[in-house]
């Protein structure tokens, strides 16, 4: 037997060794995912000490040393590492552990904290944004801590708070402050669809508007402008603006444009055209005080996403010719991270997708992510990341939810890609 066929021979024992221990830990996965749902983290206001005690009390009993690094003691994040025998790749694993607000309780057929399990489901805020990956990620990172000897390299496991609002005490403080984390690669387990795999995102540009007027007396619009009138047609010019399609930059055109249909297919019709051009939501407005007095004052945040392509200098121009019409309206920015990407083949996402195929017959189709997730801090530093998780078209809603099998192959192709990666 060659060396080359006795190497593929000890990895096929080995994955499918791992394959086997993720079957056999079947219910344990649910239920840790389960426990990790009902353990509620909504940010803001962020408080997480409670998700991250019971990823705590899972290293704790699978003996895996771990360090807590929390600039906010309400916000903590673990790290753990370990090195395999010889020299190779160093990978990170990333997942956050805060999760968005739930709303009225009354509104959910399964309660946002409850972490039930049914209809095929585990149901509750966070399932599947995203403790469904970050359960992904912990997974990993115990098993092949088992198999250390037969790989190379370096894995490191980032479970991080602070992620839903962009905020400073998570991974950008870890980015910032613990370089040990940046590794070669990073894998996260977001929202991203079983069909595709995300190896960039559009960008978030966060502004906040206010018209103010002389306001009145409702029955006399002669004496005054409408805060709230002038506000609409300013909207509306915003909307204008945001009409835009933008060229792609390199070969990520050619590839987007090969994975236009399964884009339609995991994330809506529509979405290939979304993928590629400036978007806007207006997500807050408030104006007014009575139904019979004119505003003097409406105040409404903007949030555009940038495509790859373009930054965020030349919307910002066009939108300060815009407001020169409006004098009566100011401006401020809230929050802006730049569209971002890495390499379409590279080895790891060729890795993810022949797991994939050999799993479910299908290769996940490279796409570019219309959300925001931390891997963007590892692509800001050339680090190459890529997003595989579950569907995303429950996050953020009511009823959240992620199908148990999804989540037990979002698990799968996790530990066999870090595998692969490290024993290459």
């Amino acid at each position: 037997m060659s060396p080359d066929t006795a190497a593929v021979d000890r990895a096929a024992t080995d994955k499918a060794t791992l394959l086997d221990w993720i079957e056999r830990d079947r219910d344990r996965l649910i239920g840790f995912l389960s426990g990790f749902v009902q353990a509620a983290s909504p940010n803001p206001p962020g408080d997480t000490l409670a998700p991250a005690a019971h990823v705590r009390k899972f290293l704790e009993a699978e003996k895996l040393p771990y360090r807590v690094i929390a600039p906010h003691e309400q916000m903590p994040n673990l790290v753990a590492s370990f090195e395999g025998k010889g020299a190779g790749h160093h990978l990170v694993l990333n997942g956050h552990i805060d999760v968005f607000p739930s709303g009225d309780p009354a509104n959910w057929t399964h309660g946002p904290w409850s972490g039930d399990i049914a209809d095929g489901y585990v149901w509750g805020r966070g399932a599947a944004d995203m403790k469904c990956g970050t359960t992904a990620s912990i997974f990993t990172y115990a098993y092949l801590h088992r198999l250390r000897e037969k790989l190379k390299g370096k894995l490191t496991l980032t479970v991080v708070s602070d992620e839903e609002t962009f905020g400073p005490w998570g991974a950008r403080y870890l980015m910032e402050h613990h370089p040990e984390v940046h590794g070669d690669c990073c894998l996260n387990g977001e929202p991203s669809d079983p069909l595709t795999v995300r190896f960039g995102e559009k960008g978030p540009l966060w502004l906040a508007f206010t018209i103010r007027t002389k306001g009145a007396h409702g029955g006399y619009p002669h004496l005054t402008e409408s805060a709230t009138q002038i506000a609409a047609s300013l909207i509306g010019d915003l909307y204008q603006l945001a009409r835009q399609k933008v060229p792609a930059p390199g070969n990520i055109g050619g590839i987007l444009d090969r994975s236009a249909e399964i884009i339609e297919r995991a994330l809506g019709a529509g979405a290939t055209e979304v993928m590629r051009s400036v978007t806007l939501n207006i997500g807050v407005i408030q104006g007014g005080l009575k139904v019979n007095m004119i505003p003097s004052e409406c105040r409404f945040e903007a949030d555009f996403r940038l495509p790859v392509g373009i930054g965020k200098d030349e919307l910002m121009e066009k939108i300060h010719t815009l407001l020169g019409r409006y004098p009566q309206a100011s401006m401020e920015e809230i929050n802006y991270s730049a569209s971002n990407w890495c390499d379409p083949e590279h080895e790891m996402l060729g890795i993810i997708q022949g797991n994939v195929k050999a799993m479910k017959g299908f290769e996940p189709a490279p796409i570019v992510g219309l959300g925001g997730t931390d891997t963007r801090l590892w692509r800001y530093r050339d680090i190459p990341a890529y997003v595989y998780g579950p569907s995303p078209k429950t996050m953020g809603k009511n009823d959240e939810r992620v199908a148990i099998e999804e989540f037990l192959h979002i698990v799968r192709t996790h530990v066999l890609s870090a595998y692969d990666y490290l024993s290459r």
